[in-house]
């Protein structure tokens, strides 16, 4: 059982790295078998450990106009449920991306996404604030994103430049 572990989180690895990497190369570079790495990533989408394979992408190099918005929400929590139905409230909204409960000077931490400064307005103005647990909301756009997911955006020239030392 502990080897089972121990090739899952290997294997969660691998796929962190390259979603699209195979059973056979993963078996390979862990010197598993092939239908023990098969076995391994069906049972981890089966415990919903993966939730999703997704790619990462660089949005300000296509086209397409998108404004990303982290909204910090401070609440009350509901009896009985504490910051779960809220949280669950929020996060079943189309525009948002993501939620975390937070330790600090808020509760939740929003990403929200829209095509525009006004759509992500609207959204919180319309739909967020509006919530009765809802005690205040500070919105901050994202003005250019540098790395996400251990992956560097811009190319960045190495310093060749010689060490000189005293």
């Amino acid at each position: 059982m502990k080897e089972m572990d121990e090739l899952k989180r290997k294997v969660l690895e691998l796929l962190k790295e390259d979603a699209r990497s195979s059973a056979a190369l993963m078996a390979t570079l862990l010197g598993a078998e092939e239908e023990d790495v098969k076995t391994a990533i069906e049972q981890m989408e089966k415990d919903h450990v993966i939730v999703k394979y997704a790619t990462v992408v660089n949005w300000d190099k296509v086209s397409d106009e998108r404004v990303t918005a982290l909204i910090e929400v401070q609440i009350t929590p509901e009896r009985g449920r504490g910051f779960e139905g809220i949280a669950e409230r929020i996060y079943l909204y189309p525009q948002v991306k993501s939620v975390y409960l937070m330790s600090g000077a808020y509760d939740l931490l929003v990403e929200v996404e829209g095509r525009n400064l006004r759509e992500v307005a609207n959204f919180v103005s319309e739909k967020l604030s509006p919530i009765d647990s809802v005690l205040s909301t500070k919105t901050n756009f994202t003005l250019k994103k540098y790395k996400q997911d251990g992956i560097i955006f811009e190319e960045h020239e190495e310093d060749n430049r010689l060490l000189i030392s005293p």
